[in-house]
């Protein structure tokens, strides 16, 4: 049973188990909500279910640990994203199992599969496509083409979750993993937060320091805290 956060149900998993159950799925798919991207599912029908058909749900921002806590259904642990993807990447790795690479800017995808390659030896990037563009087919017919054991959609949310939705049993691809700005990281294009900052539960803040752009968004983190303890006063 998953726990309920404001309506998105989350598996309670740690890290070693979601690679482990990932490894068995066959034509699902991966999200990984934040507190944002819950906040957006209050609102957006079509990401509400996406989130709700997804075959694991993992939490990825500390607000979802938080608001879990608030409503005394605690979760075992986080589990970032990328730090889901990498394990399950050295998994695929040592099998010698084929990954394709989806999203970002034009370039991006490529880069980041060269510097996956150099860090998991025995890994096969089988394709790469960007997520500028104005028909999915081409992308579709080289996913399909390519056969990839893994699919990782960086389309950003809520796009990335509605897309692996709509495309799941579409796709030659064993599972399909949403990962928003992963492929920036795994290309080196953006940082990510030091792992002090991490294990403190700060790596939000660290890139806000890094984007102030993003100061718009985080404010419904506050947002989210407010409603979760409404939910909880209200016993649902």
């Amino acid at each position: 049973m998953r726990i309920d956060v404001l309506g998105v149900g989350f598996d309670n998993l740690t890290l070693e188990e979601a690679v482990e159950k990932a490894s068995h799925i066959k034509g699902g798919y991966v999200v990984t909500p934040n507190p944002e991207i819950v906040w957006l599912a209050r609102k957006d029908d079509r990401l509400k279910q996406a989130l709700d058909d997804a075959s694991i749900v993992l939490p990825d921002g500390i607000g979802i640990i938080y608001g879990a806590r608030i409503l005394s259904r605690p979760l075992k642990s986080r589990v970032p994203g990328i730090d889901f993807a990498s394990a399950l990447i050295e998994r695929l790795a040592s099998e010698s199992k084929k990954v394709f690479l989806f999203g970002a800017k034009p370039g991006v995808a490529e880069l980041a599969a060269q510097k996956l390659k150099e860090k998991y030896k025995g890994l096969e990037i089988c394709g790469t496509a960007h997520g500028y563009f104005k028909d999915d087919k081409p992308v579709i017919d080289a996913i399909n083409e390519a056969k990839p054991d893994i699919l990782l959609v960086c389309l950003g949310a809520p796009k990335q979750e509605i897309w692996m939705h709509e495309h799941a049993g579409k796709v030659s691809a064993g599972l399909m993993v949403g990962l928003g700005g992963a492929l920036d990281v795994y290309a080196g294009v953006v940082e990510r937060a030091p792992e002090a900052w991490r294990r403190a539960g700060f790596e939000w803040l660290y890139r806000l320091i890094k984007q102030p752009c993003r100061f718009k968004r985080m404010l419904k983190l506050p947002l989210f805290l407010f409603a979760v303890m409404g939910q909880r006063i209200r016993g649902k």
